[in-house]
């Protein structure tokens, strides 16, 4: 294991974060299901996650160039002349057996937005395609999708790790066509599945309903994928809280998109800023509809001080320094891990409520943030959905 050893000091100067990467993955999605060729700018690191989705969508069809900062996808045809292959071959729904279908393998790595982002449209297509993953990935929910595929007769086979590669906790095979209808899923779970179902629907052959059974959480990621859909000119009609009507029979439509600034990674630099440090952060939208842009209101309300200056944005502490609140982590479970740092090192007590989703992530965040930050000489106790943090003295 690699040693790294880190000094103490105040971090000084300017910084551009990556391209959002919640962003990235659901342009990267929409391009590749268009029929003509996008171009995508503002990818200037690749992560593991972004990788894994752009392979995926070359399993499916995608023609993808990368360059320094930027991508060219060429859409797939097989999506959007679905209707034309049934006609030439057969129904989507022939399954496994079928002769002219074809087979492919999505490495899914630890992404679990490329595997529930990508299931439901790899049921689009004809064929078999089979998703493979690492780490926690095998253990992370699946049970609302599988429940659609039950009802819908579609063909799914999970298995266990491989003894030979024991580092792949993911192995689900699918087969057979997605079909329109009402889909009924729980909204406290993971926004993914709803997402996964916006990008598939569009493209069937009748209209379709997502009922959501539970609130929903993690609204902004939805709102997200509700808006790169209608960049790429696809129509999703939002009916109260709970119901989403979606138009079939829609075509995606090619175009040039600029990937905005990750307000999560951002988060780092406003919290060091908040500290005491002085980071101007570059390439953020204050407009956006990430979820992680709450950010900033909330070192706000913890006693910080954020500013727009021609550079990019600033945070720095107040007059009376930082102090303790309490955080509701259901909309922004992305931020809670340096939220938590940052409250550690604030006056008075702060109470993180409704962030049980951390377990469910590559690890248990909310423990990891914990036991490290205790480590540290914090004084942090674990919750079931969330931690309560003693501030100490600096």
């Amino acid at each position: 294991m690699k040693r790294i050893e880190i000094f103490p000091g105040k971090l000084q100067g300017t910084v551009r974060v990556p391209a959002s990467k919640s962003l990235a993955h659901r342009a990267i999605i929409c391009a590749a299901l268009a029929g003509g060729t996008s171009e995508l700018k503002g990818l200037l690191t690749e992560s593991e996650d972004i990788h894994a989705t752009l392979q995926g969508m070359e399993a499916l069809g995608a023609i993808i160039h990368r360059e320094t900062d930027q991508l060219q996808i060429q859409g797939l045809h097989q999506a959007v002349d679905r209707l034309k292959w049934e006609e030439k071959f057969g129904s989507v729904d022939a399954g496994v057996s079928s002769e002219n279908l074809p087979q492919r393998c999505i490495d899914c790595n630890e992404s679990g937005s490329t595997l529930r982002f990508l299931l439901p449209i790899a049921l689009t297509l004809p064929g078999t395609t089979r998703f493979i993953g690492k780490g926690n990935l095998g253990k992370r929910p699946m049970e609302p999708y599988f429940e659609t595929f039950k009802e819908q007769d579609i063909e799914f086979i999970q298995r266990g790790p491989d003894p030979t590669c024991p580092e792949y906790s993911l192995d689900l095979t699918v087969s057979g066509g997605l079909k329109p209808g009402v889909f009924r899923l729980p909204g406290n779970v993971s926004s993914q599945f709803i997402s996964g179902l916006l990008f598939a629907l569009p493209m069937l052959k009748d209209d379709s309903w997502i009922e959501l059974t539970t609130p929903l959480e993690s609204r902004s990621y939805l709102e997200m994928t509700m808006a790169v859909l209608a960049d790429f000119g696809i129509k999703v009609q939002t009916v109260g809280d709970a119901q989403f009507l979606v138009p079939g029979r829609q075509r995606y439509q090619s175009r040039g998109y600029d990937i905005e600034g990750d307000f999560s990674q951002a988060a780092f630099f406003l919290a060091a800023g908040a500290l005491g440090s002085d980071v101007t952060v570059a390439g953020l939208n204050l407009d956006s509809l990430q979820g992680d842009r709450e950010v900033m209101s909330i070192l706000q309300q913890m006693g910080a001080m954020i500013s727009q200056t021609p550079d990019g944005i600033k945070a720095k502490p107040g007059a009376a320094g930082l102090h303790g609140e309490v955080i509701d982590g259901s909309q922004c479970p992305d931020i809670i891990p340096i939220l938590g740092a940052v409250a550690a090192l604030s006056k008075d007590t702060t109470e993180i409520i409704n962030a049980g989703r951390l377990r469910l992530k590559e690890c248990d965040r909310l423990q990891a943030v914990r036991l490290e930050l205790n480590r540290l000489g914090a004084h942090i106790i674990e919750r079931t959905d969330g931690l309560v943090i003693q501030g100490v003295d600096t």
